[in-house]
């Protein structure tokens, strides 16, 4: 087995890491990656805190989505550097149907949180998928690494007094309540999350106000378009 090499990705801002051998996944995600011949490991990538963003920043990749298209090109350029004898498959970003938070899950980085996004003892919410890919490597597996939903022992709840629209009262989240909310004209919580932000756990990796403003408005333009369609 090679050693992962780990820093390149760790400068470029993609500082969580998880290595699965294909062999050893749950099927239903086994049959969604459809490995191809010679394909032995999936390696999901993600980051955690601010560096990303600063990454991204510094390397102006522009576009509709700067965040993915650095990524992309992140991984192709450690497979030139790092890797350049290996091959690998780049399920997401694109169109293929990996289950993001399953995976995390199977890692030990995902526990579901009352404001439906992912949270970690470490991190916080502040983390994110940003990368899943097929490789013909043969690293060692990762260990997973769970160190329990900080929600479970929480005893003050401040998402849930923080959300305006009342999304998250009664133990379930109301999406009908928070896209209403997030809808609504000048709405505080189009451009962020006021129960998100809420949250103590990892406030230290908090996001720089520019990225939590892009991803919601990414996430905005989606639910208006969801509501035309509904």
């Amino acid at each position: 087995m090679t050693d992962f090499p780990g820093a390149f990705l760790d400068r470029a801002g993609l500082n969580r890491q998880h290595v699965f051998d294909l062999a050893a996944l749950p099927a239903d995600i086994r049959s969604g990656v459809a490995p191809q011949p010679g394909e032995t490991q999936l390696i999901l990538l993600g980051h955690g805190g601010r560096r990303l963003w600063e990454c991204v920043q510094a390397a102006r990749p522009g576009g509709e989505h700067p965040i993915d298209d650095y990524c992309v090109r992140t991984v192709a350029d450690w497979f030139a550097t790092c890797l350049p004898e290996r091959r690998y498959r780049l399920l997401y970003p694109g169109d293929a149907p990996v289950g993001l938070q399953a995976l995390g899950r199977l890692a030990g980085w995902h526990h579901a949180s009352p404001f439906m996004v992912g949270i970690d003892t470490d991190w916080g919410s502040w983390y994110a998928y940003r990368a899943v890919l097929v490789t013909d490597t043969d690293f060692a597996p990762s260990p997973v690494v769970d160190r329990g939903n900080p929600c479970l022992t929480c005893r003050t709840t401040p998402c849930i007094a923080a959300c305006p629209a009342g999304a998250l009262d009664g133990g379930h989240f109301d999406l009908e309540a928070c896209s209403d909310w997030r809808l609504a004209a000048h709405s505080r919580c189009a451009e962020g999350c006021l129960a998100r932000a809420a949250c103590p756990v990892g406030a230290e990796h908090r996001y720089a106000d520019a990225q939590i403003a892009h991803s919601y408005r990414q996430s905005l333009a989606m639910l208006r378009e969801w509501r035309k369609l509904s």
